[in-house]
Order: C-alpha cells, then sequence, then structure tokens
C-alpha cells in the first residue's frame, strides 16, 4: 500500500511541476527575446481577439 500512496502523491504533484516548468520555459524564452519582437507578437494577439490596444 505504501507504493500506491507514493504514486497517487506523485500524480498529485505532477500538474504543479508542469506549471513550474512551463513558468521557467515562458520566462527564459522571452527573457531572450529582442523587445520589439515581443511588443509586435503581444500587439498582434490583442488585435486579434479584439482588445483595443491605443
Amino acid at each position: 500500500m505504501t507504493t500506491k500512496t507514493m504514486t497517487r502523491s506523485n500524480l498529485r504533484m505532477m500538474p504543479a511541476f508542469f506549471a513550474l516548468a512551463l513558468g521557467v520555459a515562458v520566462i527564459s524564452l522571452t527573457g531572450h527575446v529582442q523587445a520589439a519582437a515581443l511588443h509586435d507578437a503581444a500587439h498582434d494577439v490583442r488585435h486579434a481577439t479584439g482588445f483595443p490596444c491605443h
């Protein structure tokens, strides 16, 4: 039964580990992108979703 408990515990932590890995990836990737490219990408997404930006 100890093995099943540990397995369930590890499965419960998987979303947290995934969120952490995704967060680190997003921060590290956006940290290396030029500011103009990041701004243009965000600007295009705002227009595509219908949010006014200027």
